[in-house]
C-alpha cells in the first residue's frame, strides 16, 4: 500500500483535509514539524528568491562580504 504526504497551505486546508479523511474513516497520522517555525519561513525565503532569479556565486558572494586575500 502506498503512503500520502500532504502539504496544506494553511490551517483551514489542514482542518478540510482532515475532516475529510475522518468521513472516510481513513487513518492518519500527525506529525509536527522537526524544525521551528523560524527556520522553516527562511527556507521558504530563501526558495523563493531562489525561483525570483536573486541568487549569487559563491565568488560574488565572498567578494561583497570578506576582506579579499591579496
Amino acid at each position: 500500500m502506498e503512503s500520502l504526504l500532504i502539504h496544506p497551505q494553511d490551517p483551514g486546508q489542514l482542518e478540510q483535509i482532515k475532516a475529510y479523511l475522518k468521513s472516510l474513516k481513513i487513518a492518519f497520522e500527525v506529525k509536527k514539524s522537526a524544525l521551528p517555525p523560524h527556520v522553516v519561513a527562511g527556507i521558504e525565503k530563501a526558495i523563493a528568491e531562489d525561483d525570483a532569479g536573486q541568487t549569487m556565486s559563491f565568488d560574488e558572494f565572498r567578494q561583497k562580504h570578506f576582506l579579499s586575500n591579496k
